[in-house]
């Protein structure tokens, strides 16, 4: 074989590599911006009193047995941000999304958006 038959060969799985790459992502993005509409149609804004935050790995946390079972096998072993906050008379833990996580204020009331279990967004706090 000569050099330029190898260059092609290899030009052609890069090529070929990279069309299979474009329509994974293209469908990777398609489910997550369904996922966000989703989340958007569900949230609710509410006041919660921020009690703990800390990142843990789900099985350490005080999530509903049924929550864990949900949560893709890919973040199990990863921590994960989350917030004990007290919700009325009730004290649940929640999930939260990266950037909320880093400006929540603890033992603070805070007004937030919530998906479920999931703390979406943050619209102020009382001090």
């Amino acid at each position: 074989m000569a050099w330029w038959e190898i260059l092609l060969l290899v030009l052609g799985i890069i090529a070929v590599i990279l069309v299979i790459l474009y329509f994974v992502g293209r469908k990777l993005q398609n489910k997550a911006n369904n996922q966000q509409s989703i989340i958007n149609e569900n949230k609710m804004t509410t006041s919660i009193l921020v009690i703990d935050k800390k990142k843990q790995k789900v099985k350490d946390s005080n999530l509903p047995k049924m929550v864990q079972d949900q949560i893709p096998k890919y973040l199990r072993f990863r921590k994960l941000p989350l917030v004990k906050a007290k919700i009325g008379p009730k004290i649940t833990t929640l999930m939260c999304d990266d950037k909320v996580f880093k400006v929540l204020p603890v033992k603070k009331m805070v007004k937030v958006d919530l998906a479920g279990m999931y703390i979406v967004g943050m619209k102020g706090y009382k001090k």
